[in-house]
């Protein structure tokens, strides 16, 4: 039986409802149950947000695009109509930092942006693209309107958060804006990560730092478990019953809750996979839990199950069981269980001599699991590294004609890594430098160059580390040397730099303009058309979308040449500067 321990506080408050309930029907008049509560709704929230606002901290300066800075407030409101209708701008970063504008997004057509975010979405965008389209989404601006309504912009926000799955930006985009109610599938799947990593506390921290009433219901009920197990149960039961009296129904969910609260001796041992929240729910409300996943089991329940230690019968495993091998294999190739452990299991496979000895020849006979254990067998006896080498790509073979190639990545790696590159055999080297970790290089340091002008110390004024006077001197001292100089020949990376300078309203002397020609062919139209409306943001998702999957150090010069030419002409030199100093410099 069911007790409420807030029934003294809720006493008056359910007479009321009940009271106006009864007035109505005698006016023969339906009862809106949202209006009969709202009063009683307010004065709660007002309780329990007081309570939270008492928690709140600043949180750290993230570390975005090395030196964006971050500002404190949460969001800003500034009265873009006459009428001074409040306009809530979203984002984490001070426009001015960027050369940016609150009207950046403004003057831009919906189409074409909602076009450009579907090429994005498309593209595994390197860390420099990514850099760009972080800043143009995050800093402080109105919404586009034309064309696009506010909940598809946000959308596109929070599908690029998900697919980089920058947990520590989610996190601050959703609590320094506090807009858990406006982005609750972003909400979501952060929560949701932390409780299949086994990070409850970080899950239960996003609401603890949350002041606006929950209006989502997955939300909601996270958030009540959240109180219940930090010990708030009173404050957990408040928003509970609120819910069950506006119509709140989950026969599970309400099973395992009252449990928690003590209400109940015992909670039912049904498991849900509907959702990682009720999956944690059965785990915790049952003393014997156990759960033995299939091939069609989530991947977010396989992450609980590992980072829970849940998956320990596994390694009991019979090999006979070739089902449960194939699903094990599954869970290693989606990167929710070890690949040390699935080759331990074939490990324990029972082969003859004859079949290690001829190994890639009997392993054609077999089922795909038993050859696989095999050959990996042959591979561990095996002291040629040539033949090991062999036997390496006939294991990944397998496992990718069964679309499982990354159940055995990391683990060839370590076979591949102890092989001496010089001794790899030529029918073997693509297979060799296709699947070994190449180690990332250091970070170079830059080296000036004064004989070459883009490697030269007048790069220091793009640190702001050079005056305007001083920069303008040193410059054409430095093209009078040049025109001297029959055999220098300016390249498109000098031109750049050059270009760069006068953008910014350095004079150079008129008897060095026949040095070199302004070469605008190569300009996209697109991207003209947006410079010529001063569609900065627009800009930046079109100069992402051309970096792509590449590094700025590896761009043509003629790409980098537009690129460069766009951010002058648009003034947005914090960026443009950042991007220089990575691919002028000579760096050794």
């Amino acid at each position: 039986m069911k007790i409420l321990k807030l029934l003294n506080k809720r006493y008056l408050s359910i007479i009321f409802i009940f009271s106006i309930g009864f007035n109505s029907l005698a006016d023969d008049k339906p009862v809106d149950i949202w209006d009969l509560n709202k009063k009683q709704i307010e004065q709660e929230d007002k309780i329990i947000k007081e309570k939270k606002s008492k928690d709140i901290e600043n949180l750290p300066e993230p570390s975005i695009y090395e030196m964006q800075s971050v500002k404190d407030n949460n969001f800003i409101q500034l009265d873009k109509n006459i009428d001074s209708k409040k306009i809530k701008i979203i984002g984490l970063y001070d426009p001015e930092d960027y050369g940016l504008d609150i009207n950046m997004w403004s003057n831009s057509n919906g189409d074409q942006l909602k076009n450009i975010f579907l090429k994005l979405n498309k593209l595994n965008l390197s860390n420099d693209a990514n850099d760009i389209v972080r800043i143009a989404l995050f800093t402080n601006a109105y919404y586009p309107d034309e064309n696009i309504s506010e909940k598809e912009f946000l959308k596109f926000k929070s599908e690029w958060l998900i697919k980089n799955s920058n947990l520590d930006l989610i996190e601050e985009y959703l609590i320094k804006n506090q807009i858990i109610n406006l982005h609750p599938q972003l909400t979501r799947y952060l929560v949701d990560y932390y409780l299949s990593t086994a990070k409850l506390k970080k899950a239960c921290h996003l609401f603890t730092k949350n002041l606006e009433p929950i209006q989502d219901e997955y939300l909601s009920k996270f958030n009540i478990y959240c109180l219940v197990n930090d010990g708030k149960k009173d404050e957990a039961q408040i928003i509970y019953d609120l819910k069950k009296e506006l119509g709140f129904k989950d026969k599970y969910f309400e099973n395992k809750i009252n449990y928690l609260f003590g209400f109940i001796e015992k909670a039912d041992d049904e498991i849900s996979e509907k959702s990682i929240l009720d999956f944690h729910l059965a785990h915790q409300t049952n003393p014997k839990f156990s759960f033995n996943p299939k091939t069609t089991t989530k991947k977010l329940i396989w992450k609980y199950l590992s980072s829970h230690s849940l998956l320990n019968s596994f390694q009991e495993i019979e090999v006979t069981d070739l089902d449960k091998i194939s699903t094990i294999e599954t869970a290693v190739h989606n990167k929710n269980y070890s690949e040390e452990d699935l080759l331990n299991i074939y490990k324990r496979f029972q082969f003859d001599i004859n079949q290690l000895l001829q190994a890639q020849t009997s392993y054609k006979s077999l089922s795909n699991i038993e050859a696989r254990a095999l050959i990996y067998q042959k591979i561990l006896l095996e002291s040629e590294m040539v033949e090991k080498l062999k036997l390496l790509k006939i294991l990944k073979n397998s496992f990718e004609d069964d679309s499982i190639g990354d159940a055995f990545d990391i683990e060839l790696k370590k076979f591949l890594e102890k092989m001496d590159p010089l001794q790899i055999p030529d029918n073997l080297t693509s297979f060799y430098y296709t699947n070994i970790q190449i180690k990332k290089k250091i970070d170079k340091k830059v080296k000036f160059n004064n004989d070459i002008l883009h490697q030269s110390k007048l790069l220091n004024y793009l640190n702001k580390d050079v005056s305007k006077s001083k920069i303008e001197k040193d410059i054409n001292n430095f093209l009078k040397k040049i025109k001297r100089n029959k055999k220098y020949f300016l390249s498109k990376k000098d031109i750049i730099f050059l270009e760069t300078l006068k953008s910014d309203g350095i004079i150079i002397d008129k008897k060095y303009e026949d040095l070199y020609e302004v070469d605008s062919s190569d300009m996209p139209t697109d991207i003209q058309v947006m410079i010529n409306n001063n569609e900065k943001a627009a800009a930046l998702l079109r100069i992402a979308e051309v970096i792509g999957e590449d590094k700025l150090e590896r761009m043509d010069e003629d790409t980098m040449y537009f690129i460069i030419s766009t951010l002058n002409q648009l003034n947005i030199d914090k960026i443009r500067n950042d991007i220089l100093l990575k691919v002028l410099p000579l760096k050794v």
